[in-house]
């Protein structure tokens, strides 16, 4: 039986790559490289797959997920270290399959079931930038050490076979190219969903496309979250601009927001290189997803503004949390929670201070956080956090009063929540 499933999953996941033996270009063509190099910016390949001392793509740096560091491989074309001796058939096998080139099976940290949207065309442009434009590294990746059973990697091919994705990318004949263009890198190359798409028990995205209800909901990871990105006008995209989306992606900044965490280096590695075009065909896809798992409000009313904004700067701090407020938070974002523009980021209807799961806003005032550095954004600035300054208690109210000052509407956290995250995170 066992034997039998292994065949089927082997000849389901062969047929992503069967017709990437063909006849290829020349590997060593300027232009096929050129273009394998815009890719992996768009991929961020360098996010997961750079050393820590910075060599590009040495590998090494972990992916934390619950069942513990899975470290990047080394894909340099270093021939003992890397992926040197990886033909394009072995490529596509495991950036589409999740299948090494000794045949065992990679975790999903590796995106592979996002990747398998790929097209041959676009997965041997990157194979030639990573044969030929990337300098080999010797340098050996420390091997991944899981728990049983989760140290058993063959299992991971009846991980795939339940909730891989197994197509690459089907045009819709209904929508435009660009709304077409979009839906690809987003499902696909941008991998977008293995952030914020909510993950099941076994680590397995709800969702690959926007049939699913879950798509781009948003999901935490590594103690961030990753907010929604569907048109929930509470704590989605439902208020922003495509053009929003478009300055947020190029800059870090958008709408009032700013991008922080994990998201600020895909800002600065990848979205940032990508070509207006390109921008525009995201902003046209993640703009037509319909609101899901919808959370939290924003009345933009300007007396409830006034009124908030006004108590603050005359010092009336009854309001649990608004007296911490007003110390340590009102000089940057203001007493109306509307920040700096390009400075320092809003409150006041921040699609993240009004999502159903607090992660980020408590994590971000337990130990600060960093805009991105960008060619065309504004300068970097970074916010101190406050876990030595701040009780538990203190960081608990001062995180329910911004969920719920200038409009806001979204339910208040507890010390307990605060007191979890800062365990999980040594703080």
């Amino acid at each position: 039986m066992i034997v039998a499933l292994s065949a089927c999953g082997d000849r389901s996941a062969d047929r992503l790559s069967d017709t990437i033996t063909g006849q290829s270009p020349s590997m060593t063509d300027p232009k096929l490289i050129a273009r394998g190099e815009y890719l992996a910016k768009a991929g961020d390949c360098s996010a997961c797959h750079d050393a820590a001392d910075h060599t590009p793509l040495g590998g090494g740096m972990p992916v934390n997920s619950p069942f513990g560091p899975i470290y990047a491989s080394n894909i340099t074309p270093d021939t003992e270290f890397g992926i040197g001796r990886y033909n394009l058939r072995d490529f596509a096998d495991a950036l589409r399959v999740g299948k090494r080139r000794d045949g065992k099976r990679l975790y999903p940290a590796m995106p592979y079931p996002s990747l398998a949207n790929m097209t041959d065309d676009d997965v041997t442009a990157l194979y030639a930038y990573l044969m030929h434009g990337v300098a080999p590294a010797a340098k050996r990746a420390p091997e991944t050490h899981l728990p049983f059973p989760f140290n058993q990697r063959w299992g991971m091919l009846f991980w795939s076979l339940a909730f891989g994705n197994h197509d690459r990318y089907q045009a819709n004949s209904k929508q435009t190219a660009q709304w077409n263009r979009g839906a690809y890198l987003v499902q696909g190359l941008g991998h977008c969903g293995a952030c914020h798409t909510p993950r099941g028990p076994a680590y397995n995205e709800l969702g690959y496309s926007e049939a699913s209800p879950w798509y781009l909901t948003g999901g935490v990871n590594d103690h961030w979250l990753a907010p929604n990105l569907t048109g929930d006008p509470g704590s989605g995209l439902g208020r922003w601009s495509a053009d929003d989306i478009v300055k947020f992606l190029r800059t870090g900044h958008g709408a009032g927001a700013i991008a922080f965490g994990a998201m600020a280096p895909v800002v600065e590695e990848s979205t940032q290189h990508l070509s207006d075009s390109d921008l525009q065909a995201i902003a046209v896809y993640l703009k037509s997803l319909s609101a899901q798992q919808t959370y939290g409000s924003f009345a933009n009313n300007a007396h409830a503004q006034v009124q908030t904004a006004r108590s603050i700067r005359i010092g009336e701090v009854e309001r649990p949390g608004a007296g911490v407020y007003l110390s340590f938070c009102a000089r940057c974002h203001e007493a109306d929670g509307r920040g700096q523009p390009n400075k320092v980021a809003a409150l006041a209807g921040n699609p993240l201070v009004l999502a159903e799961d607090p992660t980020s806003v408590m994590r971000i005032v337990i130990e600060g956080s960093k805009s991105p550095k960008t060619d065309t954004g504004p300068e970097p600035q970074k916010m101190p956090g406050f876990h030595g300054k701040l009780t538990s208690a203190e960081m608990a109210q001062v995180v329910s009063f911004i969920r719920g000052a200038w409009g806001n509407h979204a339910a208040p956290v507890s010390d307990q929540e605060v007191e979890r995250l800062r365990s999980a995170i040594h703080q």
